[in-house]
């Protein structure tokens, strides 16, 4: 594909045209050749850096590179100078034009089993042994790894990218530009049983999957399809790897979820909330937007987390409350050791 199809850097660019993409002022010498980002210390001539906070502006001068992603509040002498409200930011949409990732795959492999009865758009990519089953429609310019499976009327929209050995069940429905990594499942049945007289029955796991847009989904990720409903992930979601997504979970749009967190079955989960590592959900919870649970938070059973609120711990509280808590949980050993001395003072006294 081309630069103009993809929004893409193709080979070297200047700052001036890198400048031009993001819509920042440059200073300096608007013909240095650009290749690529790296941080100051391995950085090279044609290498891109950025500075965001004053404590980094030395290493930024020492550096190598001749082109800086800064603000205009943080200048630097001898170097060209993009500056942006938000150098980070910035710095990452740079890094996404100059440095695009590699095909995962071009044209279709010989060894890729595709049915007929699979629709695959233009430009489509398929690796080695990928198998593509009847009814699954593959949108334009998405590309399919190795040893991945696309189950019957799996639907991928425009520019997704199925890393190898990625499993998308029957059914599961990806939209435009969703990024899965290694061995992710998705679409799995959910954990649901009924049990009578001793015995597990397996309840119906008929639902479905849908992912939204530019969502990204991490190396060894599980999202289970609903029981008799949608598991649905907002736009712009992204799971880290080795997390797990239970039956009927609703994620809204732009919440990000580290790893190892377990969500289980029918919890709702707000846009814009974040999540730490090892958090553990329970089912049927709600975090309102905007929330926060910190690392190795768990939310019981039923529990709110309302807009906007920062929880800890676990059971997960307020983080103010936990704090406070936790002074007092480092001060047990000392309180121990002053109750005990005053029940042997106690002790003498009566004996006397």
């Amino acid at each position: 594909m081309t630069e103009k199809e993809t929004g893409m850097a193709v080979g070297p660019h200047t700052a001036g045209e890198l400048a031009q993409y993001l819509g920042c002022p440059i200073e300096g010498d608007a013909e240095v050749q650009l290749r690529g980002v790296s941080n100051p210390e391995s950085a090279g001539p044609e290498d891109l850096i950025y500075v965001g906070s004053p404590r980094n502006l030395e290493r930024a001068e020492q550096s190598g590179a001749r082109c800086v992603i800064t603000s205009s509040v943080l200048r630097i002498s001898g170097k060209t100078l993009l500056l942006a409200p938000q150098p980070k930011f910035a710095f990452a949409r740079a890094s996404a034009w100059l440095s695009p990732p590699a095909p995962i795959a071009r044209g279709i492999h010989p060894t890729a089993v595709i049915s007929p009865a699979a629709l695959l758009g233009p430009g489509v990519g398929v690796g080695p042994f990928a198998v593509i089953e009847e009814g699954a429609e593959v949108g334009a310019g998405t590309e399919i790894g190795a040893f991945c499976f696309v189950g019957r009327n799996a639907k991928l929209g425009v520019g997704c990218r199925l890393y190898p050995r990625v499993t998308l069940y029957a059914g599961v429905q990806l939209r435009d530009r969703v990024i899965v990594h290694a061995g992710a499942v998705l679409g799995a049945d959910g954990f649901g049983y009924v049990t009578h007289e001793g015995k597990h029955l397996k309840f119906p796991q008929a639902g479905s999957l849908e992912i939204g847009e530019d969502s990204e989904i991490g190396a060894n990720a599980t999202i289970d399809r609903g029981s008799l409903d949608v598991t649905r992930l907002g736009a712009q979601v992204k799971i880290d790897n080795l997390v797990h997504i239970a039956h009927n979970v609703q994620i809204g749009d732009r919440t990000l979820i580290a790893a190892q967190t377990g969500v289980a079955g029918s919890s709702r989960i707000g846009s814009d909330v974040l999540i730490g590592g090892q958090v553990g959900i329970a089912d049927h919870c709600r975090l309102e937007d905007g929330c926060i649970a910190g690392a190795q938070a768990g939310i019981p059973t039923g529990k709110t987390i309302r807009k906007g609120q920062t929880v800890w711990g676990c059971p997960a509280r307020p983080l103010e409350r936990f704090k406070e808590q936790y002074a007092w949980y480092a001060r047990l050993p000392a309180l121990a050791e002053r109750i005990e001395k005053l029940e042997e003072g106690k002790k003498k006294k009566s004996a006397e």
